[in-house]
């Protein structure tokens, strides 16, 4: 049947080197977090609201009125660690195997590990909340460690010297 032999010649005779290990799964299941972040942030997005005084709500609403709400949050949240830990493996394989000296290759693969790191930052920061401004405090004035311009730096990020409400109002 053409079906199953699509799928023979995708799984089964599957074109891999004779010396393939388990270190090369975790680009695999890197696409299998990104699905599931992005499925359960969909979902989690519909029930949530980004009113300064709902937010909290809506999130205790998400866990205890949405039907497995508890289950998306968990996933979702869970699932951003378990991404970065398949990231860093998969980085791991690179070094090790020394995919570095594919110049071109390698560094696609830090612009990806720098732009997954700013989204990732965007969506720690986004939510409402002490958590999120404290996670966007530590990390913004980790930049005051650069040279000269550092400080100058943080306040221009943050749009003054200092900011004393929710984060979504920057």
């Amino acid at each position: 049947h053409p079906l199953l032999k699509i799928v023979n010649h995708a799984l089964v005779d599957l074109p891999a080197p004779s010396n393939i290990s388990a270190w090369w799964n975790f680009g695999s299941l890197l696409g299998l977090c990104l699905a599931a972040q992005l499925l359960t942030g969909i979902f989690l997005a519909m029930h949530y609201t980004a009113d300064v005084s709902m937010a909290f709500s809506s999130v205790a609403h998400i866990c205890r009125d949405v039907n497995y709400g508890w289950l998306l949050r968990n996933l979702h949240a869970n699932g951003a660690s378990f991404f970065f830990i398949c990231i860093y493996l998969h980085i791991g394989r690179g070094l090790y195997y020394g995919s570095y000296l594919f110049k071109e290759t390698w560094n696609i693969g830090v612009v990806l590990l720098l732009l997954i790191m700013m989204t990732a930052f965007v969506g720690y920061v986004l939510p409402w909340g002490q958590m999120s401004f404290w996670g966007a405090t530590v990390i913004t004035n980790l930049l005051s460690a650069v040279p000269y311009v550092g400080t100058t730096l943080v306040q221009w990020i943050w749009g003054g010297f200092s900011v004393d409400n929710a984060t979504l109002t920057r």
